[in-house]
């Protein structure tokens, strides 16, 4: 069977994914026979070696989603990577989790997608672009649109995203210092949920005072990474930043 949008012809009966489990060994199968559970368990299907005059800043990021290292490619994975791990819908984070292969205008094409997103509601899969990029280049835009036809088909997500909204970016990087709860006080973080209900409203100051560099003010941090408490991340992160709880 074959699919045709804006003069991209995908044979999705040709459409194959190839995953790597934890001994290294691929996994080949077509993709209709991929199950989410297998590819969520997938090791990246590449690595990357750092080397002198590389263009691109790759490393690992310790995700609290997955409580382990997840690996990146470029300062833009990275901010994609920081605010997945910072929203609470999204429960699996895995990097370069397959190579997709299906004939596309009649001529095999294979892609290696950024992430694989895992949720309540099924898998999303990610790559990240440069806004400037995908806009001028017509063959990522026709690797997304061929991506896209076959995940889409498959009942999948598919997100091609760019450069993100630098005040939100910056209060999150910020907030994930806060993110690792096996260094914050547990009591602290107890008392904060027993009060939660007279937080809203008040100013973070207001709940810092003697705390700020104190036990409590980390946890209070904790809190506002997990969104058990929010505040307005479009705006910059200051001491007046009003505290909302969310129900």
């Amino acid at each position: 069977m074959s699919d045709v949008t804006g003069g991209v012809e995908v044979d999705l009966a040709t459409a194959v994914i190839e995953h790597r489990m934890g001994s290294g060994e691929a996994d080949v199968r077509s993709a209709s026979q991929v199950s989410d559970t297998v590819l969520l368990e997938a090791v990246p299907w590449r690595t990357f070696r750092f080397y002198q005059g590389q263009r691109h800043y790759s490393g690992k990021y310790w995700a609290a989603t997955e409580r382990d290292h997840v690996i990146y490619e470029s300062r833009l994975e990275l901010s994609s990577l920081l605010l997945a791990d910072f929203d609470p819908a999204v429960t699996r984070v895995v990097a370069q989790p397959f190579r997709l292969s299906a004939v596309v205008n009649g001529r095999l094409r294979r892609h290696i997608p950024d992430f694989l997103w895992g949720s309540g509601v099924g898998l999303t899969v990610v790559d990240v672009v440069r806004a400037q990029r995908l806009a001028e280049n017509p063959k990522i835009q026709m690797l997304c649109e061929w991506t896209r036809e076959v995940l889409e088909a498959l009942g999948w997500e598919y997100r091609v995203l760019s450069e993100q909204p630098p005040i939100l970016l910056g209060n999150v990087r910020f907030l994930a210092g806060y993110r690792r709860e096996q260094y914050v006080d547990q009591r602290s973080l107890d008392r904060i949920r027993c009060a939660m209900d007279g937080l809203g409203g008040l100013r973070l100051d207001d709940n810092r005072q003697e705390n700020e560099r104190s036990r409590a003010g980390n946890a209070l941090m904790h809190l506002l990474w997990k969104q058990e408490i929010v505040v307005d991340l479009a705006t910059p992160l200051r001491p007046s930043s009003v505290l909302e709880v969310r129900r």
